[in-house]
This record gives structure tokens, C-alpha cells and sequence, in this order.
């Protein structure tokens, strides 16, 4: 479906990132590794792209992102504050200077009323701060929603890194 947009934005922001000397760590739920997937597809990542965390599980969210078990338990695991905290986590884990984090429901179950299924939450930070928070709904099946979350969170960085002062 995307692919070919995937690959064309993740080079981009390949450019971009060592342009501005950026060092990319992502985050991923939902995702289940096709955001890093999507990166390192790219030759020569190694130069922009330090590591990747999957932590689909909560106690992976904990254990790898030091992610606060009252966040999970207080907002669940997808929330924009557990977005926000898996990007933190995932800079302190890492060597990296700007990271990525998404969580979501892709389906096709595990949706309610208050999170449907397709709710993506996603979350950019750099050392100092969350830079950009972002709640989306997208449609479609599993492979779809997932595809759409990496395509929407590369435009976006993409779009911050060509901002030299993030």
C-alpha cells in the first residue's frame, strides 16, 4: 500500500538526520518493528538510526523504556502519556538524541467505545523535551493502520528535521 512512500520518506529523513547530525531511537507498539523495519531498509541507516525497541508487552514498556507502572495503570498502555514516556525512555536508553514512539490498537480486536480500533498515539523527543504529541484514528485492517501510523510519524519527523534547531 505504502510502501514505496516508506521508503522514499525514510530516505529523506535519512538525509535530513545526518544533515542536522541527528541519531534516531524508536519506540514501537503497535508498530511491532516496521517503523525500524522501514529505516534500516535504508542503506547506510547505521549512520542515522542508533537502535529500535519493540515493547508490545507491558512489562517490556517497563523493563526496556523504564516506563512508570502508574502511567500504564492510570491511562493504559494506549495513552499519549505512555507515548510520551516510551520516547523518554527510549532516549535514555539509547545513545541516540531524537526519538520516536508509537502505541496504538491496529486490531482487529482490543478496541472500546474510548479507544477504537485504528487509535494511534505517537510521540517525538529530544533530549530536552517532547517536541511534537499526536492522537490519530486511522481505518482499515491491521496491515493497514500500521503502514499508515510509520507513514504519518516519518512525514512528521521528516517535516521537524528540516527545522535545524529541534
Amino acid at each position: 500500500m505504502c510502501a514505496k512512500e516508506i521508503y522514499l520518506l525514510s530516505k529523506a529523513l535519512g538525509k535530513q538526520c545526518i544533515a542536522n547530525g541527528y541519531l534516531l531511537v524508536t519506540a514501537e507498539s503497535c508498530t511491532g518493528g516496521l517503523l525500524a523495519k522501514s529505516i534500516t531498509d535504508i542503506p547506510g541507516s547505521s549512520l542515522w538510526f542508533e537502535r529500535g525497541f519493540i515493547t508490545y508487552g507491558n512489562t517490556a514498556k517497563i523493563d526496556c523504556l523504564d516506563l512508570n507502572a502508574l502511567t500504564l495503570a492510570n491511562y493504559g498502555a494506549v495513552s499519549q502519556e505512555t507515548a510520551d514516556e516510551m520516547a523518554i525512555g527510549a532516549l535514555a536508553s539509547g545513545a541516540g538524541n531524537i526519538s520516536i514512539s508509537i502505541t496504538g490498537i491496529a486490531g482487529p480486536d482490543g478496541g472500546s467505545a474510548l479507544k477504537p480500533v485504528g487509535t494511534v498515539f505517537f510521540a517525538i523527543s529530544n533530549k530536552k523535551s517532547i517536541i511534537f504529541k499526536y492522537h490519530a484514528s486511522f481505518p482499515g485492517d491491521r496491515s493497514m493502520i500500521r503502514a499508515k501510523a510509520v507513514l504519518f510519524i516519518l512525514n512528521k519527523l521528516l517535516m521537524l528535521t528540516l527545522n535545524p534547531q529541534i
